[in-house]
């Protein structure tokens, strides 16, 4: 009888270590561009999964943000009196809540995407980035099917967008990416350790709502509008008003503050996603 010996150190030269790294790279980049096709993937699921055995299906994108604004509008605007800026409220609130039901539906999607995920995550190696990034381009479409409504309210009041806004809209869009990615890799990064963040985000994003001018102008802060400018989404839904309705002159200045300011929430958001990422397989 004979034995064959091996060498331990042949078998660990030949072994692969996959791990996460600490910090944020190019090659992240790259890792995300190379498994475009699984990117695909989750972003067609999250779609079908959320409108399978739907009567309605993807209408359900257009009700919501129209009957939040016929109740608005009822309340707000009615009862309420409060200003738009000279035009329709409807169509003035409307074009905010477009806006902010992105911003908000994807934080709220991305914060959980790594719970939803956990069978996956727990057994099978990919670019983690993808799951919170999938997240919020099935929010992407949610948008564009919503805004058809805004392009009918347009027509049916008459107004014809800035020539500008084929510029400004896309940089809106890109602030409210941001801003929505940023802070969802933050909270889906706490949200794995500590669960506390699935109950308290809905109120934390129902109070967010009412410090930003989503169902007001900004201006009817007075003296402290500046406190509503802290807020990026201000700059973002403001200059979406001003580029689409006419309401205030486009503030270049603003859009450029809500711009770096959401893109040092997307790098705190990845650098922190990151730090934890080597962790989430094991306490997850």
């Amino acid at each position: 009888m004979t034995f064959d010996f091996i060498d331990l150190k042949d078998i660990m030269d030949k072994i692969t270590i996959i791990k996460p790294k600490k910090t944020f790279s190019l090659n992240d980049l790259k890792e995300v561009w190379k498994y475009k096709e699984l990117l695909y993937f989750f972003t067609w699921r999250d779609l079908k999964v959320r409108y399978k055995q739907t009567f309605v299906g993807a209408g359900w994108a257009i009700f919501q943000p129209f009957v939040t604004m016929v109740v608005f509008t009822i309340f707000f605007s009615k009862l309420a009196n409060i200003p738009s800026n000279g035009v329709p409220y409807p169509i003035f609130v409307y074009t905010g809540l477009l806006f902010w039901q992105f911003f908000s539906s994807a934080l709220g999607d991305t914060s959980n995407c790594l719970i939803s995920n956990k069978s996956i995550i727990t057994k099978v190696y990919f670019p983690r980035l993808i799951l919170p990034l999938s997240s919020v381009l099935t929010k992407l479409v949610d948008f564009g099917i919503s805004a058809l409504v805004l392009i009918l309210l347009m027509f049916y009041y008459g107004f014809v967008p800035r020539l500008e806004s084929v510029f400004v809209i896309p940089i809106v869009l890109a602030i409210s990416f941001m801003a929505s990615v940023g802070l969802g890799l933050t909270l889906a990064a706490i949200n794995v350790k500590y669960r506390d963040v699935r109950y308290a985000l809905p109120f934390f994003i129902q109070m967010l709502l009412f410090v930003t001018p989503v169902i007001y102008p900004a201006s009817i802060a007075g003296k402290y509008s500046w406190l509503l400018a802290l807020n990026p989404m201000t700059g973002a839904i403001q200059s979406a008003r001003a580029s689409l309705l006419g309401t205030t002159p486009i503030n270049w200045t603003l859009i450029g503050i809500s711009f770096l300011a959401c893109a040092v929430l997307l790098l705190i958001g990845i650098y922190v996603f990151k730090k934890v990422e080597r962790y989430f397989a094991d306490i997850i």
